[in-house]
């Protein structure tokens, strides 16, 4: 499982160095593509299937939802393998999309991890632990039917 906050940067040649405790989770091939809120997830191969599957549904119909939802992931989805270091190139494209500067967090979020603008995401966390309290009530009425 993935879990924690990491800064880190990104340095000349769009690198930066993915945590050695999510490193250890994703394995030797990631996925990297545009995420929700203007992120960057960043995935195991292996797993990518798997977090689509939760996206799209388990009844395989291709509704609109589902293509855009695949647009939006498969066109911005790069293949990357770290070096001995565990470093990555972050593609320019997914650079812009998450307005990522030199400094950055990787967020281990369960079966995935996020990359994030670091001042993007201090102000996001506020909001988020401010309404921590809400989602999980809003979570537990959804059990509830």
């Amino acid at each position: 499982m993935l879990l924690g906050t990491y800064p880190a940067k990104i340095t000349a040649g769009n690198r930066t160095a993915v945590p050695a405790p999510l490193r250890r989770e994703l394995g030797e091939i990631y996925i990297l593509a545009k995420w929700y809120e203007e992120c960057i997830v960043l995935v195991a191969k292996s797993s990518f299937v798997a977090l689509l599957t939760r996206i799209r549904g388990k009844e395989g119909l291709i509704t609109d939802p589902v293509r855009g939802s695949e647009h939006f992931l498969f066109s911005s989805a790069y293949e990357v393998i770290p070096d001995e270091q565990g470093r990555i190139i972050l593609p320019e494209k997914l650079i812009d999309y998450a307005g990522l500067t030199e400094e950055i967090y990787f967020l281990g979020v369960g079966d995935r991890a996020e990359i994030w603008n670091k001042e993007i995401w201090d102000e996001r966390e506020k909001g988020v632990a401010r309404d921590a309290a809400k989602y999980i009530e809003e979570l537990s009425k959804n059990e509830k039917r």
